[in-house]
């Protein structure tokens, strides 16, 4: 700023002026005092503030040759319009997603070839036995649900993910305070300190997963994560043999806003834990530079199970490498109440609360 009269207040951003009997910066809202020098080193980093550049460049280009895509078909699900590609002899089969039949829809081809896959690790039955692990402990869940809840169907699919690699170079500035708290014997006093910090650094991310598939549900995908990428090698149909591959339905281009949200929200909060020794810190501006952004294609090994109980369809995945499982349940009304409204209401709620999160994992 060229002239002291532009100046913003850095507590509660009205015009400061000049106080020619304080030789100081005086805020005449909130009457806060500012040294000129303090000012301008708050000016300067304003001024740092930027957009965010953050793009791509994707890696997936090679499309799937003939010879490898000759027995492959394609099987569209004519309920939710799920595609899957499976071999020439899988014949009749359901959806993963929603347990309706699905027709073959014809030769695949034109699709991009995953650059990695991960390969199974779990079999069917481990599927099965991880959902009954599942229940275990569930105190909200109807009884019922154990005993007479079906499994319709287990599939193990892959799903293609787009996995971006990169390097952030971020520059972060924080506003953040102190409070003190103090009495004397007529009145309570509050002393509220004003303080601004700057971060600036890089960090590396490899791997970020966004599922390609419309289908398949990104909370359940990213509840499923991590896979270990160390298990990751080069992409080979062989691997496929047996198993649905999950067709992308969703470019690269379309999954970067939310690689992008997951990149400058893991910055900002690993900057973020290095500003300690404040009452509150709020990050006021965040500007995400990416260098040699890339984008690579893969497919994550992922089983599927569907169940049905009192004609409602439920969902549960289990990381086909990790064993990891997760789904949706129902819930117990009269056991809701009980936790709700216990013995006590302060112990009913922290047993239902701890409930709650227990239920969540």
């Amino acid at each position: 700023m060229s002239d002291l009269l532009d100046y913003k207040c850095p507590c509660c951003g009205g015009a400061i002026t000049f106080d020619s009997s304080l030789q100081k910066m005086k805020c005449p809202y909130c009457d806060n005092e500012f040294d000129v020098e303090t000012l301008k080193g708050f000016d300067e980093a304003l001024n740092q503030d930027a957009e965010d550049n953050m793009q791509w460049n994707n890696q997936a280009t090679e499309e799937w040759t003939e010879g490898e895509a000759e027995g492959m078909r394609v099987y569209v699900c004519q309920s939710c319009g799920g595609e899957v590609v499976g071999d020439e002899t899988l014949g009749a089969t359901t959806c993963p997603y929603c347990d309706n039949p699905v027709v073959m829809k014809g030769q695949f081809s034109g699709d991009l070839k995953p650059n990695f896959i991960i390969p199974f690790k779990y079999d069917k039955k481990q599927a099965k036995e991880n959902l009954a692990k599942h229940l275990k402990g569930k105190l909200l869940l109807p009884k019922a649900f154990k005993t007479e809840n079906h499994i319709d169907e287990v599939k193990g699919l892959y799903v293609p993910f787009w996995l971006f690699d990169t390097h952030a170079d971020a520059f972060i500035r924080y506003r953040m305070t102190r409070t003190r708290h103090w009495s004397d014997s007529s009145y309570d006093y509050t002393e509220t300190s004003h303080y601004m910090a700057t971060r600036a650094g890089d960090i590396a991310f490899e791997r970020v997963p966004v599922d390609g598939s419309e289908a398949m549900p990104n909370d359940l995908m990213e509840s499923i994560e991590p896979f270990d990428v160390a298990d990751m090698t080069d992409f080979q149909t062989a691997y496929m043999a047996g198993y649905l591959a999950d067709r992308y339905d969703v470019t690269a281009e379309d999954c970067t806003p939310r690689a992008n949200e997951r990149v400058k929200q893991s910055t900002e909060d690993a900057f973020r834990d290095t500003v300690v020794g404040y009452d509150t810190v709020v990050a006021e501006s965040s500007t995400v530079n990416l260098d040699n952004g890339k984008i690579n294609y893969a497919m994550y090994p992922v089983w599927i199970l569907n169940t049905t109980w009192k004609d409602e369809k439920f969902l549960f995945a289990m990381n086909g490498q990790t064993g990891k499982f997760v789904g949706n349940l129902p819930m117990k009304v009269s056991a809701f109440l009980a936790w709700l409204f216990g013995v006590t209401v302060g112990v009913g709620g922290l047993a239902f609360l701890v409930q709650f999160l227990l239920w969540k994992l």
